[in-house]
């Protein structure tokens, strides 16, 4: 997805740059190009009535000596002089003179995006790798959590179980302690019955005189 739209940038930028004129090679001085859109007639006078003498290639940088009417007297590049059509002129420079600039503003652009894209890349696996870190790292505290639950509610069944038991042993103990004051009371209570009917001795010296 990041290559398909960097692709998509570069095109549009290349589009846009042959679209509009580089205002850094706009000239002032009679430098002119001949227009992309044709290779063009040349003549030997500024008017259509003069003999054709050759042509000049689509692109092809000319030097403006002078105009005359429609026709323009150019010098390209071998030093030989011609007329041409003004309006077959243009002032900016052709493709094939942007194009080599244009490759190399579009590798600048694919090392920049190629740049951007590796450290994007890493930043993802950086964010992955620390994301995943994360998730075992939660998933172990919930495991352990888990065991903790576990753990406690054993230990709450643990202590209600001996809850109960010490209940149990509190009743036993006091059931006992009733039962031993009982038979504590009741035994006096027999010996008490019993001791004022055992019959007396009678002492020596009872007698009368």
């Amino acid at each position: 997805m990041i290559m398909q739209r960097s692709k998509t940038l570069l095109v549009g930028v290349a589009l846009g740059l042959f679209a509009l004129p580089l205002a850094a090679q706009q000239n002032d001085d009679a430098t002119h190009w001949v227009s992309d859109e044709l290779t063009t007639w040349v003549r030997s006078g500024p008017t259509d009535g003069y003999r054709i003498v050759g042509t000049l290639t689509a692109g092809e940088p000319v030097t403006v000596l002078e105009t005359s009417g429609d026709y323009s007297r150019v010098e390209n590049d071998e030093g030989e002089t011609v007329w041409v059509l003004s309006e077959e002129l243009q002032q900016e420079p052709s493709a094939q003179e942007q194009l080599p600039e244009l490759r190399s503003q579009v590798e600048t652009l694919e090392a920049e995006l190629a740049s951007i894209n590796d450290t994007w890349e890493n930043r993802v696996a950086t964010m992955t790798e620390t994301l995943e870190q994360r998730e075992r790292r939660i998933a172990e505290l919930e495991e352990r959590n888990r065991q903790l639950d576990g753990q406690t509610q054993e230990s709450s069944a643990t202590i209600r179980e001996l809850q109960a038991r010490l209940d149990t042993q509190e009743e036993d103990l006091l059931i006992r302690y009733f039962m031993y004051g009982g038979g504590v009371a009741g035994a006096g209570l027999l010996v008490g019955l019993i001791i004022p009917h055992l019959p007396r001795k009678r002492r020596k010296n009872d007698r009368w005189f």
